[in-house]
């Protein structure tokens, strides 16, 4: 839903939903896929989301392990993964999948 870089408190609310396809501090841009949802069908989420500090820090300090490893997928196996209102975006250092259509609006 927006640009910037995958926190990690959010991708570990999103792992339970799913498979990651971005570890944190991966840079994210609206329409691109960060993971496959555990269910069928989009689920449109905010991996930039950072956490609220309250006053008193550590005062809810839950055994967090952070989320586990993104899944890294071949170009070929991106290829077959994708659905047909899917691309695949190949550059020198990474092969991430999007939206045909980015905006979340418009499809």
């Amino acid at each position: 839903m927006e640009n910037g870089s995958a926190t990690s408190y959010s991708l570990e609310n999103l792992q339970q939903r799913g498979t990651l396809f971005v570890s944190p501090m991966d840079s994210v841009y609206a329409g691109m896929i960060v993971g496959e949802h555990s269910r069928s069908g989009d689920l449109a989420c905010n991996p930039t989301k950072t956490k609220k500090l309250g006053k008193l820090p550590g005062r809810d300090q839950r055994d967090r392990r952070g989320p586990q490893g993104a899944r890294e997928m071949t170009l070929d196996q991106a290829l077959e993964w994708i659905a047909a209102d899917e691309l695949v975006e190949v550059t020198p250092k990474s092969i991430r999948v999007r939206k045909a259509i980015l905006d979340t609006e418009e499809r």
